[in-house]
C-alpha cells in the first residue's frame, strides 16, 4: 500500500479527528506578481518573525487568516520553490496543496504559463481562486481578463460560474485581506481534517545540502504530528528528527498537521515532490530504506510511439535569460523527436542554472540541463559531478541542438542491425551432439563465414538460431565458403538440423541509432 493510501487510510479510521491549516500554493505566469504577492502576505500577515530578524528562504511559510484564535485562523503558503513539488507531486497522482491561487495580471490577460497553470490545478483537483492583480495599473481591463479565463474554461462566479475572482494589488495591498478571507471560506468548504494521534506524513518541497549542517529537507506535513526523536523517512534517504525547525527557522520539538518544517541530517539528499512518512526507530527507517531499494527506476522511460514501437523518453531542463528564449529553445529541441525517440521537459524557465536544477535532473538518471546566456551558481559545478548530470550553457540558440542531438545519441542505446552474408544448404548430417553438430553443405548464395550467426530454415519456416563454429573446405579450415562450393562445419545449435534444412548467415553490427 502507498504512503498516501496509508494517510488516508488511518485518518478515516480516527473519528477524532481535528481541524488543520489550508496548504495553498502560488502560481501562474511569469510577471503577474505571484512573489510580489507572497511578499506583501509575508510581511503583513506571517504568523510570527523570522528568527534573527532573516527571512528564512524555507519554501513555505505560515500567515494569519484575519484572526488568531488558533489553528483555524492560519492559512501555510507554499512559497516559489514549493511550485516545483506540486508539478512532480502530479505526475504522482498526489495532492501538495488544498487549494490554488491563480495570479492573473489585470493589463495582461491569460498568457502560456497561466494556461499550463490552469491545467496543473485541474490534474490536481482543487479548488482555486483568481487573484485579478495589477489593478492599480492604467493599462488594467479586468472584463477582458475575465473573457481569456471564460474561454480557458475558468468561468468565475460573477459570470454564472463556480471559481472565485478577488481584485488585488499586489504592490499596494489593495484587496489582499480580501483574498485571505475567500481563502478562509474556501478552506471550510474544503472541511480539512487530520489526525492528531496519527505518526506524522507528508510531502517535501525542497531540499538542499548546506555546507554547515548538512542534507536539509523542508516538509509540509499534511497529517499527524512530527516529533523530536522519531526518523522520517522518504524515499531512500532518512533521517533522525533532532535539528528540527518551523518555518520562522526557531527550533521547536513538534509540528502539527498542516504546518512547514525544516529537519536537518539526512543522510542522502531526499527527492523533492516525495512523500514522507515517520516511524519510532533507526530500525524501522532502515526497513523502509530496504523496501524502497528494491524498487529501480530505469535511466530511459519507454513509451509507446503512434507507430507501436518502443520510444525512449529522455528528460531535459531549460533555463535561460528570459522566457521568451526559453520558449524557443524548447520548440528547437522538440524538432529532435521521431518515434524512437521522447524528449520530456521537465522545467523550462528564466534564470540562473541552481541547485534545485540540478537536483530535479538527479531524480531522473541521464537527464540534460541545457542553459542559453545564463550563469550557473557557484554549488552547480560540484553537484552536477556528484550527481553525474550533463550540464552546458551556450549563447547561440542552434548550438543547443547540434550539441544536445550528441548528448542524446550517446544515451540511446545502441541499435543491431542484420545483414545477410549467405545461404547454404544441408546435405549431410555426419554428427549431433547436445550442444554442437558436424554437418556437410552447399553454399547456394553469399557466403558463410566462420563465427557468424546463422538462422535455421526448414520449408520457408524460421525455426531457430546458431553460430557457425569450425568451417572446413577439402579438409582444410578455412575463414569463409563462397557461393557454388561444398564445405563441412561444425555448429553450435540447440536444434538438431535436418538434411535439406537450409541456414542464413547473419553479420550483426551495432550502430547509434540516428535522430
Amino acid at each position: 500500500m502507498s504512503r498516501s493510501k496509508n494517510m488516508e487510510q488511518n485518518t478515516k479510521q480516527n473519528k477524532e479527528l481535528t481541524k488543520r491549516n489550508p496548504i495553498v500554493v502560488v502560481m501562474g505566469h511569469i510577471d503577474h506578481g505571484k512573489t510580489t504577492l507572497l511578499d506583501y502576505i509575508r510581511k503583513t500577515n506571517v504568523a510570527e518573525k523570522e528568527s534573527g530578524g532573516i527571512t528564512q528562504h524555507i519554501g513555505a511559510y505560515e500567515a494569519i487568516l484575519g484572526s488568531k484564535d488558533g489553528e483555524s485562523g492560519k492559512i501555510t503558503f507554499i512559497d516559489t520553490p514549493g511550485h516545483e513539488a506540486f508539478s512532480k507531486m502530479r505526475s504522482r497522482g498526489a495532492r501538495v496543496a488544498d487549494l490554488a491561487i491563480l495570479v492573473v495580471a489585470a493589463d495582461d490577460g491569460v498568457k502560456p504559463q497561466t494556461k499550463e497553470a490552469l491545467e496543473a490545478i485541474k490534474s490536481a483537483g482543487i479548488p482555486f481562486i483568481v487573484a485579478l492583480n495589477k489593478m492599480d495599473k492604467p493599462g488594467a481591463n479586468a472584463e477582458k481578463t475575465k473573457k481569456d479565463l471564460a474561454e480557458n474554461d475558468a468561468l468565475i462566479e460573477e459570470w454564472g460560474g463556480k471559481i472565485p475572482l478577488v481584485p488585488i494589488s499586489a504592490k499596494t495591498g489593495e484587496g489582499v485581506s480580501e483574498l485571505l478571507e475567500v481563502l478562509a471560506i474556501a478552506s471550510d468548504i474544503e472541511d480539512l481534517k487530520a489526525d492528531s494521534q496519527a505518526k506524522a506524513s507528508g510531502v517535501v518541497i525542497e531540499s538542499h545540502l548546506d555546507s554547515k549542517r548538512g542534507n536539509t529537507a523542508t516538509l509540509i506535513i499534511q497529517n499527524g504530528i512530527l516529533r523530536q526523536g522519531e526518523y522520517i523517512v522518504i524515499g531512500k534517504s532518512f533521517s533522525p528528527v533532532r535539528i528540527f525547525e518551523d518555518f520562522a527557522g526557531h527550533t521547536v520539538k513538534e509540528a502539527l498537521y498542516g504546518q512547514p518544517a525544516r529537519v536537518v541530517g539526512f543522510n542522502i539528499l531526499p527527492e523533492v515532490g516525495l512523500m514522507f512518512q515517520t516511524v519510532d526507530s533507526k530500525k524501522e527507517a532502515e526497513e523502509l530504506i530496504r523496501q524502497e531499494t528494491a524498487k529501480t527506476e530505469p535511466s530511459f522511460v519507454r513509451t509507446e510511439s503512434t507507430a507501436g514501437e518502443t520510444a525512449f523518453e529522455i528528460p531535459v531542463i531549460i533555463k535561460a535569460d528570459v522566457a521568451g528564449s526559453a520558449e524557443a529553445i524548447e520548440n528547437e529541441i522538440k524538432k529532435l523527436e521521431s518515434e524512437k525517440l521522447k524528449i520530456k521537459i521537465l522545467r523550462s524557465g528564466a534564470g540562473p542554472i541552481n541547485e534545485d536544477d540540478v537536483k530535479l535532473a538527479s531524480s531522473s538518471p541521464d537527464s540534460i540541463i541545457v542553459g542559453f546566456k545564463v550563469r550557473l551558481d557557484k554549488t552547480v559545478p560540484e553537484l552536477a559531478e556528484r550527481f553525474k548530470t550533463a550540464i552546458k550553457t551556450f549563447e547561440i540558440i542552434y548550438e543547443i541542438t547540434d550539441w544536445l542531438r550528441e548528448e542524446i545519441k550517446n544515451r540511446l542505446p545502441e541499435e543491431i542491425i542484420e545483414k545477410e552474408l549467405g545461404r547454404a544448404k544441408i546435405l549431410k548430417i555426419f554428427k549431433q551432439g547436445a550442444k554442437d553438430q558436424i554437418v556437410g553443405g552447399r553454399v547456394l548464395s553469399g557466403v558463410v563465414v566462420s563465427g557468424k550467426k546463422f538462422r535455421i530454415k526448414r520449408r520457408a519456416n524460421i525455426l531457430g538460431e546458431g553460430r557457425i563454429q569450425e568451417l572446413e573446405q577439402n579438409k582444410t579450415r578455412t575463414p569463409q565458403v563462397e557461393e557454388g562450393k561444398e564445405f563441412g562445419v561444425r555448429l553450435f545449435s540447440k536444434l538438431a538440423l535436418a538434411e535439406g534444412d537450409e541456414i542464413e548467415v547473419i553479420e550483426e553490427e551495432k550502430i547509434k541509432p540516428d535522430i
